[in-house]
């Protein structure tokens, strides 16, 4: 593998991180995000940058409530997964959650089983209402998301 470096987004990135997520969202493996909420959010974001300023993958931590964040946009580029670098990247996300002083950390994924081994466990829905009336009511897949809830108790 590519020399690699695990940091926070800057501006410069949002367009290759939309790229990024737009490859999993066009297979229908998460929601796509217009540049406008990216760059916004540029903030939630780490990447991993390959030694050629490549991105390989990145993770947004998002704060939803006073205790409560969620994992989204999480995407390793297919050439570079089953490397580690999703773990890395999500566990830099959660100490970061720490370090703010979060309690609980979620994701909503089809990949609860790669969330599993890091610890989170599978969670009803209804135990994220901040979420549900902060974004899923706005999704198009609302009421019937597909999705699994998992949570991380920090």
């Amino acid at each position: 593998m590519s020399e690699i470096r695990l940091r926070k987004a800057c501006v410069g990135d949002v367009k290759n991180i939309q790229a990024l997520l737009r490859v999993c969202a066009d297979k229908g493996e998460l929601l796509p995000r217009a540049l406008t909420h990216l760059y916004k959010h540029v903030r939630d974001f780490y990447v991993v940058e390959l030694d050629d300023g490549r991105l390989a993958a990145c993770c947004g931590l998002s704060i939803i409530w006073e205790d409560l964040a969620e994992i989204r946009s999480l995407v390793v580029e297919s050439a570079f997964r089953r490397q580690g670098l999703g773990q890395r990247i999500v566990h830099a996300c959660l100490g970061e959650a720490g370090e703010l002083g979060v309690q609980r950390v979620f994701a909503l994924t089809y990949q609860a089983a790669f969330f599993q081994k890091i610890g989170f466990v599978e969670v009803d829905k209804d135990v994220l209402p901040q979420k549900i009336w902060a974004d899923c009511i706005h999704c198009p897949k609302y009421p019937d998301c597909d999705e699994t809830a998992v949570l991380l108790e920090l």
